[in-house]
């Protein structure tokens, strides 16, 4: 497969009155073209951070994109561009749905202006023809009433339109990568399936590779090809949809799937919960970072930090359980199937 963008050992730090934070410690992994790739992980482990990264859109300071870290989006280096190559790169290159379209949306401008802002930039038209490539956009994210929704204001659209207008800004280049960061937050759950059935469509229609970054291993479930679970800063988990569902390797993986309610769970039951809190990023542990949280722990996690074991040809995971002189443990029974 053709490789569209290339992450290797990315490291973002914080610095605030308290130290330096760092947010993102070596992170590497390759997106190709075409495929939707999936961060998972609990809020703060860095998965917003390493998106904001890859569209340098980091503040510094008190943030910092570390020497040493590599962004290669189609042989050209985003840690070297400048301001103006930046406003090319965004957008025509690589464009990110954020969290919160409430806050995203300029509440004082009509959602067609704010579509066809980009689309003056990158495609080069004037602003009448913008705006009606806007109002082609908002028909093809399933707005009805279009050319009506696109002279109103952010506050007129319901939580699923307001998305959907995110969505239209996103892709009105047709950007070769899309980042959708917690693209269903706040959404009922009949809305998520919707944004997620729209962005996957879309997807197979204009061939755009996506990186869905997310919390919630149930949204990934039916769309991702490959997935990456995050915890304090590091993937420490990687492989196929069908691996991390039905052979997961890590024991925060197990809890990440143990924690997910399915159609065989008993309403009176409780969901399972990980206890403990993750580690302090201004003084990281020495060893494994999920070591404190681990009910396997051994003195060794606690020593050094795990290599990075090979479970196949694409699923790696970094666990001392796989060093071969670790003692063999039993699996939880993970109900998934329904996931």
């Amino acid at each position: 497969m053709n490789k569209v963008l290339e992450v290797e050992n990315l490291r973002v730090s914080f610095h605030t009155y308290a130290g330096e934070v760092q947010s993102v410690r070596g992170v590497s992994f390759v997106l190709n073209k075409g495929e939707t790739l999936a961060v998972v992980g609990e809020s703060g482990c860095g998965k917003t951070v390493t998106a904001k990264a890859i569209m340098r859109l980091i503040t510094t300071p008190p943030g910092e994109i570390k020497s040493g870290s590599k962004i290669i989006c189609e042989d050209k280096d985003v840690l070297s561009m400048n301001e103006k190559e930046l406003r090319c790169f965004r957008g025509a290159e690589v464009s990110m749905i954020f969290q919160d379209p409430m806050t995203s949306l300029n509440p004082t401008m009509i959602v067609g202006k704010q579509i066809a802002e980009s689309i003056v930039i990158h495609r080069e038209l004037n602003k009448k023809e913008a705006f009606n490539a806007a109002v082609k956009m908002l028909q093809v994210v399933g707005i009805p009433n279009a050319d009506k929704r696109a002279r109103q204001y952010p506050h007129e659209f319901s939580g699923g339109m307001r998305q959907r207008a995110m969505i239209a800004i996103a892709l009105a280049c047709n950007p070769k990568i899309l980042i959708a960061d917690e693209p269903t937050t706040a959404l009922d759950v009949t809305i998520q399936a919707q944004i997620m059935e729209l962005i996957s469509d879309l997807q197979q229609k204009l061939g755009t590779a996506v990186i869905l970054v997310t919390h919630d291993l149930g949204v990934v479930a039916d769309v991702a090809d490959r997935i990456q679970v995050m915890y304090a800063g590091e993937i420490i988990e990687r492989g196929t949809t069908n691996e991390i569902f039905y052979n997961p390797q890590h024991p925060y993986t197990w809890a990440l799937l143990q924690s997910v309610p399915n159609l065989s769970t008993d309403n009176k039951s409780n969901l399972y919960s990980l206890g403990g809190t993750p580690p302090d990023l201004i003084k990281p542990p020495i060893g494994c970072p999920f070591a404190e949280r681990c009910e396997y722990c051994m003195p060794i996690c606690k020593e050094a930090e795990p290599a990075v074991t090979k479970i196949s040809e694409t699923q790696e995971v970094s666990c001392w359980l796989k060093h071969a002189m670790a003692p063999k443990v039993e699996k939880p029974k993970i109900l998934n199937k329904n996931i």
